[in-house]
């Protein structure tokens, strides 16, 4: 995904994960949802278009669209109110098509930085499956994941590139802020699980 992309995927993430935690009203972060998705379908098809169509042009291109569509599905869901099941298995195929593009990233690219993003943000969409798809009562500890995420997957690595760090760099410091990023999960589940079985 391009690094403007990346940029506003971020805020969007951010806004969202606060919706879940109850700090943000839901229909004004639904229509950002909207304008941002608006903009990531857009441009990837418009991209595709005038692309010499690679297979790896396409491929990279195809990334895009899983943000805009999840964005698009996102605001429309909240705005009309609609049963949220179907938005639920779309991140199930979503979450799977993730976990092609990290397997891609190390046996094709050799970027397990990437890799490991691309995991991070499978293990999301999965989440908002459980929740969605098979009534799970996490959305407290998603909106953590995705405030998170927001920042360590999107906003960070595309303010370094905006700002000019050398490639190597954005790369080491993605790996090493992913691999925090996945501990902190890790104590956030245990957490969550221990005071699930505290209140039952």
């Amino acid at each position: 995904m391009g690094t403007i992309g990346l940029f506003l995927s971020g805020a969007v993430l951010f806004l969202n994960g606060l919706m879940l935690l109850g700090k943000a009203d839901g229909k004004s972060v639904a229509y950002f949802n909207l304008f941002v998705g608006a903009i990531q379908t857009v441009s990837p098809f418009y991209l595709a278009v005038v692309s010499d169509q690679s297979n790896w042009e396409l491929y990279n291109n195809a990334s895009i669209f899983l943000f805009g569509l999840t964005y698009l599905y996102v605001g429309v869901t909240t705005i009309k109110d609609l049963n949220g099941s179907g938005l639920g298995y779309y991140s199930l195929w979503v979450s799977i098509a993730a976990i092609v593009y990290a397997a891609v990233s190390v046996i094709h690219f050799g970027d397990l930085s990437s890799a490991l993003t691309w995991i991070m943000w499978a293990y999301l969409w999965f989440l908002f499956y459980l929740s969605m798809s098979r009534g799970k009562d996490i959305d407290e500890y998603i909106g953590k994941v995705a405030v998170v995420l927001s920042w360590v997957t999107l906003t960070i690595p595309s303010l370094l590139n905006l700002t000019g760090v050398a490639e190597e760099t954005v790369a080491l410091i993605n790996y090493v802020i992913s691999l925090g990023a996945i501990v902190y999960f890790c104590y956030l589940t245990f957490s969550w699980q221990r005071r699930k079985q505290y209140a039952s």
